[in-house]
């Protein structure tokens, strides 16, 4: 089937990934740990800012006519969070380390280059409008929700806004409504620069499994089933309430069934927010994207 062999073929390289950080680690021992510590800064704070912003500034982009993907893909987040939270209490997980997870997707490294496939150019330019909302959510509701009951002063809204992500996406917004024209060079270098964090942070997390304990499987398969179904009820959800064309409702359905994204492990380890659990869940999310990527393609293409 040639849309199964195009899925596999995008997401295979994603297992090797991670599996290379994992062997890298048990050959080198703990003292990995601490390289990768600088290694992740570097990728918080520069490569992965300007992923988003070298996806928001191009030319492709167009934030008026992506509007109601931009409010279907904030809501979706939304949605897989208020869904994910009475199953969490249920099985007395931790809010912090569960729901901020299902809020934020795989659509960087995945869902891009899985829209560009389905829906071709067109469908890359969407899926970039329902990055820019997942993310926002994340960075706003989603850091609120891991920092919740923690000792000392919480991060304000304006240090949110402050921060290199959002500056970021504040910067490919402006870009993109005023039409700022950028130079070609300049502007490949910085998607050159943004694109390195993607194997970077899979790596990572490949290295960060090493300290995955096996009691952590139980919260990592929840998770990983989890996050898409929630993402596709939300999903369904919208496709009854909004106005959409038959590519939009495709491309909702798609966003909806991919799995819990790997910076949501960056930044459970930034906050010491148990890592190990967070990683876990990505991973397995990662696995089962195998069956619930295929579901919400088929769904997409059905819909458009």
């Amino acid at each position: 089937m040639p849309v199964l062999e195009r899925i596999i073929r995008i997401i295979l390289p994603v297992f090797i990934i991670v599996v290379s950080g994992y062997v890298y680690a048990r050959l080198r021992g703990d003292a990995v740990k601490v390289d990768m510590t600088a290694v992740n800064r570097v990728s918080m704070d520069v490569l992965c800012p300007l992923l988003v912003f070298s996806a928001l500034a191009g030319k492709d982009f167009d934030l008026v006519h992506n509007g109601i993907l931009v409010l279907a893909g904030a809501l979706i987040s939304f949605g897989s969070g208020l869904l994910a939270l009475p199953l969490c209490r249920l099985l007395g997980y931790d809010a912090r380390s569960f729901v901020p997870p299902m809020m934020y997707n795989n659509c960087g490294n995945m869902g891009l280059p899985l829209a560009a496939l389905a829906f071709g150019t067109t469908g890359l330019a969407s899926a970039a409008a329902m990055f820019m909302a997942g993310s926002l959510v994340y960075f706003s509701f989603g850091i609120r929700i891991i920092e919740a009951g923690r000792k000392g002063a919480q991060t304000s809204f304006f240090r949110l806004l402050a921060s290199p992500m959002m500056t970021a996406m504040i910067a490919g917004i402006i870009v993109s409504l005023v039409r700022i024209p950028l130079p070609g060079t300049l502007l490949q270098a910085l998607k050159m620069l943004g694109e390195a964090c993607i194997p970077i942070m899979l790596f990572a997390l490949g290295v960060r499994m090493i300290d995955v304990s096996f009691r952590c499987w139980q919260i990592g398969l929840v998770g990983a089933v989890a996050c898409p179904l929630t993402g596709l009820a939300t999903a369904w959800i919208l496709d009854e309430l909004l106005t959409m064309t038959e590519l939009q409702r495709g491309q909702i359905y798609l966003y909806a069934a991919l799995p819990p994204a790997v910076f949501c492990f960056m930044v459970a380890e930034k906050y010491k927010q148990e890592p190990d659990k967070v990683a876990a869940i990505v991973l397995l999310g990662n696995l089962a994207a195998m069956v619930f990527v295929p579901l919400g393609l088929w769904l997409g293409l059905r819909a458009a």
